[in-house]
């Protein structure tokens, strides 16, 4: 088993599985724009390794983008299958070579999230999660239900509550967590319950109005993407599921649960060299960059039609977090508020990458 930590190892590992397959490749997209990996791809089926192809049918503001990956991917004789649309997004981010080696990754296939961005990648020949993947991936490809049958491969909405809900309760010590934004109530409760136990927690991301007295820093000097938590210096999951209710419940998300003593030193060390770095606080021109994101962002959602795809989809987003309870107007309007601007920040970031990449 092998950790793979963004944006320190790069794409070389997705490169070099895709160039060792010999009779088949599946992947699993959400977005996707790293052009040395689809040409890894088109090579595979110069070879004669039959590769497919499961894309999500939607990401923010991102649709024509996965549609033209589609075309290209289908000229090149790669089989493309589109998720449907039962959730409100398809977010998994899998690669599985000769059905013997798997790559779970927090990230996807991007410049952003693995030249800009903490992610991390699990790369693994366990025989349980291999079938696990597989098992999944068909099902998702054919539209079928899929069944849960190991706790250790996490997936949303199947098994996800319950078992990252019981490995935050399992903690006797400390839990160190990345995550974009934990929201979930049930979840802040089981984190209050543990800090009431004792256990130390840290947790590098944010946190909803609703912490419970927890210990959190932004991440310093780029952009957070990772779903990780570290128990008891023990064990860790790695993931793309936030602990928010979408996540957990509306949306397709997977990752794993590993004890790796290898893998999960890695991961402590990485936490705690960003915690201390956070600790530090940025320097004078990650400030300033971030002033001209958060001015940016700020410019642009003015200008947001409420027909734009991106606040579309916040609001399904939103009434789908509310599930069956009856509708707050004022948390729907916070939720899609939020939405839309995680989503244009996540954009102008991306506009900041390509100058950056246009200049150099």
């Amino acid at each position: 088993m092998k950790l793979l930590i963004q944006p320190d190892n790069g794409p070389e590992a997705l490169l070099a599985g895709i160039r060792n397959a010999k009779k088949s490749i599946e992947i699993v997209i959400f977005r996707f724009d790293r052009a040395e990996i689809e040409a890894g791809l088109k090579a595979a089926v110069g070879r004669g390794v039959t590769v497919s192809a499961l894309i999500a049918y939607t990401n923010r503001g991102g649709e024509i983008n996965l549609r033209k990956l589609e075309m290209r991917l289908l000229a090149v004789g790669v089989a493309v299958s589109r998720t449907a649309d039962d959730l409100v997004r398809y977010h998994d981010k899998l690669l599985i070579i000769d059905r013997r080696l798997l790559y779970v990754l927090s990230f996807n296939f991007t410049h952003l999230d693995i030249d800009h961005s903490r992610g991390f990648g699990i790369v693994t020949r366990n025989t349980r999660f291999i079938q696990e993947a597989v098992k999944l991936f068909e099902a998702d490809t054919t539209r079928n239900p899929y069944t849960p049958t190991l706790d250790t491969f996490v997936v949303s909405p199947a098994n996800a509550r319950k078992v990252l809900g019981a490995f935050i309760r399992k903690a006797k010590k400390e839990l160190l967590i990345y995550d974009p934004k934990i929201a979930d109530a049930e979840m802040l409760r089981a984190l209050s319950e543990r800090m009431k136990a004792g256990v130390e927690i840290k947790v590098i991301g944010r946190v909803s109005k609703q912490n419970p007295g927890l210990e959190v820093r932004n991440l310093a000097k780029m952009r957070l993407h990772t779903r990780t938590i570290i128990r008891d210096r023990r064990q860790a999951f790695v993931g793309s599921q936030s602990l928010r209710l979408a996540e957990l419940d509306s949306r397709r998300e997977v990752g794993v649960i590993v004890r790796e003593p290898k893998v999960v030193n890695g991961l402590i060390k990485t936490f705690e060299t960003d915690w201390a770095m956070s600790a530090v606080g940025e320097n004078q021109q990650s400030e300033a960059n971030s002033k001209s994101i958060k001015k940016a962002t700020k410019e642009l959602v003015k200008e947001l039609s409420p027909l734009n795809p991106i606040v579309k989809e916040a609001l399904k987003e939103a009434v789908s977090e509310a599930g069956g309870a009856s509708l707050n107007m004022q948390e729907v309007k916070d939720t899609v508020k939020e939405a839309v601007k995680e989503a244009v920040r996540e954009r102008v970031v991306e506009e900041m990458v390509k100058e950056s990449h246009e200049k150099s």
